[in-house]
């Protein structure tokens, strides 16, 4: 079976500016991986090569669930892949759509309903609340909650199309503490009942990545200056290099790491 990913010699240029170099890079099917780096290490750029937003130069080789880029329709492989972000609240407009509302958008792509879904989409959208903890917040109004709850919406609109690769774009950036352990605990639960899911986890937080994301990389100035295994990526030394900061690393009891400076 071909890998979910599979990058090499990918260099992007955007604005006349060398933002990602020399990656190579390869991601197995189910496999949990987190993305780490500062602001501007080229994770978000990165994220859009993946989606095809964002090209490399001629000679790369940009592969996502089987199908190599300028060989495959990415309107219909962006289909197979969903994306997760908490600024996608931002684009929704005047109308205050609920949360059943917001889910049911997943298949058609839009922010917001658009038209009268099957009683199956309904029923399945329902089932994916429920799944993550939150009918509660069907008929509740997406400007009314809270980041993390919005961020639960989301990640059930993604989850409607059945998606082979999940990527969660800095999910917690905008939220306080009990919102981020609230959506953690969603992604170790989803994480748990989609063995088969591809999950990546995009991060500047050393301390939200989870004991399941079991591999990672380290980016820094569009490079990644590090990757593999979870215990060989998140050293001290690796993390003082990304950060240029004397940090020190303290393991809790549920196996995340903090950082001490």
């Amino acid at each position: 079976m071909h890998p979910a990913i599979l990058v090499e010699n990918a260099r992007v240029y955007l604005s006349g500016r060398e933002v990602l170099r020399g990656i190579n890079w390869e991601v197995q099917r189910g496999e949990r991986c987190f993305i780490l780096g500062a602001n501007g290490a080229g994770k978000t750029t990165l994220v859009r090569m993946l989606m095809g937003y964002a090209w490399p130069l001629f000679g790369a080789t940009v592969q996502v669930l089987g199908h190599r880029f300028g060989a495959v329709n990415l309107q219909e492989l962006r289909k197979r892949i969903a994306w997760v972000s908490p600024l996608m609240h931002r684009w929704l407009g005047d109308r205050e759509w609920t949360g059943l509302e917001m889910v049911l958008s997943g298949p058609d792509g839009t922010i917001g309903l658009f038209r009268t879904p099957r009683q199956d989409e309904v029923e399945r959208a329902r089932r994916l609340l429920v799944d993550l903890n939150a009918a509660y917040l069907e008929n509740r109004t997406v400007v009314t909650m809270s980041s993390g709850e919005q961020v639960k919406v989301l990640i059930a609109r993604a989850l409607m199309t059945d998606p082979e690769l999940m990527i969660l774009d800095e999910p917690s950036v905008f939220l306080d503490i009990a919102g981020r352990e609230f959506l953690l605990s969603t992604i170790a639960k989803l994480a748990e009942q989609r063995p088969l899911l591809t999950l990546l986890f995009i991060t500047q937080r050393i301390e939200d990545i989870l004991p399941e994301f079991s591999q990672g990389i380290i980016m820094q100035e569009g490079r990644m200056i590090a990757r593999g295994p979870r215990e060989n990526v998140l050293t001290e030394e690796n993390l003082r290099r990304a950060y240029g900061l004397p940090i020190h690393l303290v393991q809790g009891q549920n196996g995340r790491l903090w950082t001490v400076i």
